[in-house]
């Protein structure tokens, strides 16, 4: 993983270009208007730079993409990278360019010439975003960003400007790091001792066992995990940097560590890819680290369910019958339906003990959303157009793919049962939206909620333009920016 207190901001120096080791990049304007470090480095390097800008390999590079000239003469650097950006480029641009900038150094140390108006804040934090690497599992431990130092006119002010878009990079991390860790590793008890850790930021943890589960009556969590060795839990994080006494925003986040299905056991095929189901929680728990690093003004609890859902003589069996907090009973028709039975008691307790403001879930809830939207957008299903409103403009601003779903009474109906209040799936039709027609019967008339069904972003096969294949941390920048636009206290 990226060391993100490798990124360093300095002063230019045009005096010493000829001698910075590694690789040094700078921008060229798509009408070829150098700055003066780029004049300086083409003089040092004899033209190179001139000439490859002329060149009809330049004139095909899309703006914020990089041209590398390996070992150019007159320099010791091992590379210039050329990024074709203008000198006012958008806050996306910049970020992309930065990533562009990740990709192309891999582990080298990297100095970046920044020397105008180019967003250095914004070219930072796409060098941390895509400069991540996981490799806790491996010998060869090189994949993620090395040394990278921003030459800038004004490094301070550049700084501090960064210093709270890297707090989300952090937090970024923090959830692909729990996301990307095999289930042997991430168990309940792991997950939730390395949610502890936040007390070190200035986070209020609370971890709640099985006994005391039991006590509140969350007979739903718990069916999920009564077949597993791993213990299951409630985590609850709560950060208190509003003003004393403002009802918090509540962030709900499923967090099955490893998925078989249950009884109603998975196929083989694609199993190992369900350490991936514990995301929702992932995301809640970045979210949390993000806004503990940048010192918000705002308060917040994050609570998670820890559960792992595997199949043994005491597991749940389809067509059991289970009672909630809520106190709604619920048929088990389907085992695999477990993320919802995990929500369900978490999102009430939240409720009844934090009495939010207003509340989101996270989840990576069905392979029905996956099949809706693919892996380009998570699915958003809201009670509350200005709260949903909201999310989708941050989400936009943040470039997180959010599509918003509908609700309805005809998909609610689909979930009756003929021996319990409820059944925890809908069957094949429109899968996505009865799972969260599912969570919306245990939101309270007056709470203002959003379920974000993350199936198809948590985790993708592909490299993206901010991160590589893996684990995303899809959500913690869009719910950070909902956090600091809607929930901040202001002066």
């Amino acid at each position: 993983m990226a060391d993100l207190r490798a990124l360093s901001f300095q002063p230019v120096d045009l005096d010493g270009l000829g001698n910075v080791p590694g690789r040094i990049a700078v921008f060229v304007t798509p009408d070829l208007k150098l700055t003066a470090g780029a004049r300086r480095l083409n003089r040092l390097a004899k033209g190179a730079i001139a000439r490859a800008t002329t060149s009809e390999t330049w004139d095909k590079l899309s703006e914020g993409k990089v041209m590398s000239l390996g070992w150019p003469a007159g320099l010791e650097a091992e590379a210039v990278d050329l990024v074709k950006l203008s000198r006012r480029p958008s806050a996306d641009l910049a970020r992309k360019a930065g990533a562009a900038l990740a990709i192309a150094a891999g582990h080298a140390a990297l100095t970046v010439l920044v020397e105008s108006t180019r967003r250095p804040e914004e070219i930072a934090l796409g060098l941390a975003l895509r400069g991540y690497g996981f490799d806790d599992h491996k010998t060869k431990k090189d994949s993620a960003l090395g040394a990278a130092t921003l030459m800038c006119a004004k490094p301070d002010e550049a700084k501090a400007a960064a210093v709270p878009r890297i707090a989300v990079a952090e937090g970024v991390h923090f959830t692909r790091n729990l996301v990307n860790e095999p289930a042997n590793v991430l168990t309940t008890t792991e997950f939730a001792t390395r949610l502890e850790a936040l007390r070190d930021l200035g986070v209020e943890v609370e971890v709640l066992e099985e006994k005391a589960l039991e006590k509140l009556g969350m007979r739903a969590l718990l069916c999920v995990g009564q077949g597993s060795d791993s213990p299951s839990k409630v985590v609850i994080m709560r950060w208190t940097g509003g003003a004393k006494g403002d009802a918090p925003l509540a962030l709900i986040g499923k967090g099955v560590v490893f998925d078989t299905g249950g009884i109603s056991l998975k196929p083989a095929v694609g199993m190992e890819d369900m350490t991936m189901d514990m995301g929702g929680a992932g995301v809640v728990s970045g979210v949390m680290h993000a806004i503990a690093k940048r010192n918000a003004r705002a308060n917040v609890v994050g609570m998670v369910g820890l559960v792992e859902n595997m199949p043994s003589g005491s597991a749940v069996r389809p067509g059991d019958v289970v009672a909630s907090m809520k106190g709604d009973t619920i048929e088990v028709v389907n085992t695999d339906a477990e993320g919802r039975l995990v929500l369900c008691d978490v999102m009430w307790h939240a409720q009844e003990t934090e009495k939010p403001a207003a509340m989101i879930d996270l989840a990576t809830l069905t392979g029905a959303c996956i099949i809706a939207l693919g892996h380009e957008k998570a699915a958003v299903y809201s009670n509350d157009e200005d709260f949903a409103g909201a999310f989708l403009k941050s989400a936009e601003t943040e470039q997180e793919g959010a599509w918003r779903m509908p609700l309805g009474q005809a998909y609610d109906d689909m979930l009756k049962s003929p021996v319990a209040d409820m059944k925890n799936i809908g069957g094949r039709p429109a899968g996505s939206v009865t799972a969260a027609q599912f969570l919306k019967r245990f939101v309270k008339d007056d709470m203002p909620w959003i379920h974000l069904d993350i199936a198809g972003v948590a985790h993708v096969k592909s490299d993206l333009d901010l991160s590589p294949k893996g684990a995303t941390g899809w959500g913690v920048r869009a719910l950070d920016r909902l956090i600091s636009d809607r929930f901040e206290t202001r002066d």
